[in-house]
């Protein structure tokens, strides 16, 4: 099985989101570990985070003038990786710093940091050969955005070459702004379990235990990401204990929902 597999094999499963080189990020990704995460999404700064909101867009900014580099991520997840070698890790990001040196040199770097998947928000599946061939040839995952507006029609795209899981934004939006409806998020969730074969995980304006545990009755995960953000806007090189702290409620919240 592979690290996803088993996280998931588990029952709902917490996915848990911060920006690479904000903060001390390697206590912030163990103190999420920790604190019960099932997975984790490391994310890769950018100068024009278009589907985020501000909490991470300014996690970029103060990622970048830190002087984050790529490079810095890779390290950061071979690091990650000797240390929890049994936790998925994902790379979260924009195409540009993912393909400007080529996508078969991305990819290599990845395998080679122990990463398990990546998620790529700007290139859509009809861009696949972009990216995600050269990922697939070295054994790491494209993990797919489905949305609000992801039709049937369009559906069988999406899902075609995605592995690991299925990230359901659950807002026609940006991050950390909105919260969706239960009700739309319940029929959405099950339309697209219906068609995939990979687990569903749901994300966007996603921030209370008690958001997550309602969200995990229905699906097989539970993406949160701009609340750990904010902690660490608040709590800077301290944020540790505070991540820590939210994210074992959030996963108690989200490991006892069924």
């Amino acid at each position: 099985m592979t690290r996803f597999e088993k996280a998931f094999a588990k029952g709902p499963a917490l996915v848990t989101f911060i920006t690479g080189g904000d903060g001390d990020t390697a206590a912030n990704l163990d103190a999420l570990v920790a604190g019960g995460a099932d997975v984790i999404e490391l994310g890769m700064p950018f100068t024009d985070p278009m589907a985020d909101g501000a909490a991470i867009q300014q996690a970029n900014i103060r990622s970048l003038a830190k002087g984050t580099k790529t490079a810095d991520i890779l390290a950061l997840a071979s690091g990650f990786r000797a240390r929890h070698p049994d936790v998925p890790l994902v790379l979260m990001g924009y195409a540009n710093p993912m393909i400007v040196r080529g996508a078969e040199w991305f990819a290599r770097a990845c395998a080679e940091a122990g990463v398990d998947g990546v998620i790529c928000v700007d290139i859509p599946p009809e861009e696949d050969a972009e990216l995600g061939p050269a990922l697939r040839a070295e054994g790491v995952a494209l993990i797919r955005l489905a949305t609000p507006t992801t039709d049937a029609a369009r559906l069988p795209a999406v899902l075609e070459g995605s592995s690991g899981f299925l990230y359901y934004v659950s807002v026609a939006g940006i991050t950390g702004t909105q919260t969706a409806a239960q009700t739309s998020i319940e029929e959405a969730v099950a339309a697209l379990k219906a068609a995939a074969t990979i687990p569903v995980a749901v994300g966007f304006g996603v921030r209370t235990p008690e958001q997550a545990r309602a969200i995990a009755k229905v699906a097989d995960g539970v993406v949160v990401g701009s609340a750990l953000v904010d902690l660490v806007k608040e709590h800077g090189d301290e944020a540790a204990g505070p991540l820590r702290e939210l994210t074992s409620a959030l996963a108690e919240a989200v490991h006892t929902a069924r």
